[in-house]
């Protein structure tokens, strides 16, 4: 049944949404046995908005008629904050924290009639491809066509449970450097990374400020639209908030697309590309073309080339910045207060923080020392200016951009364990250079290849989300 259908008959009294719930509640306890893919199941809230929404519809409350969500269950990545339910960003650090309010998206959420059924499994702090780089104390979560291998990160749990639910269902997810996107592709669902401000970060526990967004996740493009209907929008608790007017996403499910040119980055398909995936984003891309756009090949060599570096050093800046208030004084889990306060703060960190969080704090901070700020950080800035207008100069004669979004089939665990940690990054590279410029992103799936999925990436210029859904919608019809 699709959302669509689902809420119509929510209206019309037709499911009895407590009932409906508990189920959803049980089958998520369940996959959850097998697959790892929340860290909370938020029982409580879920049972009391559903019992709120059924005595309103007995009631035959008029003003639900116009609720986006009714009685739909939306999963919220666990660096989102969610009023009274515990959000951990992944992290051991943070265990025990149930914020008092709710973010932006959680808001909007609650208020057109979602229901939030819990939080789900990523990289510890987002830190992350394959969302193995979890928590101390943390499961990681399996991909959910063949659980030896891995569900993408850092959004694994959000993407993973997008696919494995049988119920009427969409995931709030969050990208740094392609933490939608890539997830989306090994799951074989729908992820729409926004502009950089479009949806409000107010509530979002931060990675990288200038890099973080919010972003839906789901089966079908239609959910994808429907959630992003329900969460755009201005925060004024939001200095990096964007006071743009919203759009319906909803109207470009049945947009033609003719006449709409598709750039073709060619360096993306260069060495490093399995032939498996390069053959069905081609496949995709022929579907474009049938449906009626026109695609050219385009050569966009600067956020290829340096994009990984750019981003690696903004983010570990920003994230060394941001996880220095972790220190089990104010903010962290505590202990008893012994040795100097460097004692103390490297005692909690070392016990409560992962490998890869320590890593990145490391680089970050070395990054921004006094000496080396200018080297590297200030230069990786500058990089960012030159990627953003080299894309604005594509986007003067194309539409959408098109690359595969992860340059390798989803791995074994096995494999991901051989891994340098710079092989880890490098399965970022097509991802984190419409990120570091806050482009809007879209990882629509094009096939399957020995049994795994593929993703193409479609790219569009700020605020272009609408001309996404449109191509994205176009390539589900001609499957």
């Amino acid at each position: 049944m699709s959302i669509h259908d689902f809420i119509k008959k929510v209206k019309n009294n037709e499911i009895d949404i407590v009932e409906h719930t508990q189920k959803v509640i049980e089958e998520c306890k369940e996959i959850n046995t097998e697959y790892n893919y929340f860290n909370t199941i938020s029982e409580e809230l879920a049972l009391q908005q559903a019992n709120n929404i059924q005595k309103l519809i007995k009631n035959k409350d008029k003003p639900l008629k116009n609720k986006k969500l009714l009685g739909v269950v939306i999963s919220v990545k666990d660096g989102i904050c969610v009023k009274d339910v515990e959000s951990t960003a992944g992290s051991r650090i943070l265990q025990g924290y149930k914020p008092l309010f709710d973010a932006f998206v959680i808001q909007r959420v609650k208020e057109e009639g979602g229901i939030i059924i819990g939080k789900t499994s990523q990289d510890e702090f987002g830190f992350g491809s394959f969302s193995v780089n979890i928590g101390v104390g943390y499961k990681v979560p399996k991909n959910p066509i063949d659980k030896e291998r891995s569900c993408g990160g850092s959004s694994g749990g959000a993407a993973g449970i997008s696919k494995k639910a049988s119920f009427p269902h969409i995931s709030l997810g969050e990208s740094t450097g392609g933490s939608i996107a890539e997830p989306a592709s090994f799951c074989d669902v729908f992820g729409l990374c926004p502009t950089y401000g479009r949806v409000s970060r107010y509530g979002l526990i931060d990675f990288g400020n200038s890099l973080d967004k919010i972003g839906p996740i789901g089966r079908t493009i239609e959910d994808v639209a429907l959630l992003m209907d329900v969460i755009e929008g201005y925060g004024k608790n939001d200095s990096t908030s964007l006071n743009v007017k919203n759009e319906d996403y909803s109207k470009y499910l049945k947009k033609s697309i003719k006449e709409m040119k598709v750039g073709i980055i060619k360096e993306a398909f260069a060495e490093g590309v399995e032939p498996e995936v390069e053959k069905n984003v081609y496949n995709g891309i022929e579907e474009l073309e049938e449906e009626g756009a026109k695609a050219e090949e385009i050569s966009l060599e600067l956020p290829i080339k340096y994009g990984l570096a750019t981003y690696y050093m903004i983010g570990t800046s920003e994230a060394s910045t941001n996880l220095a208030k972790y220190c089990g004084m104010r903010y962290g889990i505590s202990e008893k207060l012994e040795g100097s306060f460097n004692e103390y703060f490297t005692r909690v960190r070392s016990k409560n923080l992962g490998d890869e969080a320590k890593r990145r704090i490391i680089l970050g901070t070395f990054a921004r020392m006094a000496g080396y700020r200018d080297a590297y950080y200030i230069k990786a800035m500058k990089v960012r200016t030159l990627m953003i207008q080299e894309y604005k100069k594509a986007f003067k004669k194309f539409d959408a951009l098109v690359s595969p979004t992860v340059p390798i089939l989803p791995p074994k665990f096995s494999e991901i364990e051989k891994l340098t940690p710079l092989q880890n990054y490098m399965m970022d590279v097509m991802l984190v250079g419409p990120n570091v410029a806050g482009l809007p992103h879209l990882n629509v799936p094009v096939g399957y290849e020995k049994n795994l999925p593929v993703g193409m990436l479609l790219i569009a210029d700020h605020l272009q989300e609408g001309k996404l859904i449109q191509l994205g919608s176009a390539v589900e019809k001609g499957k």
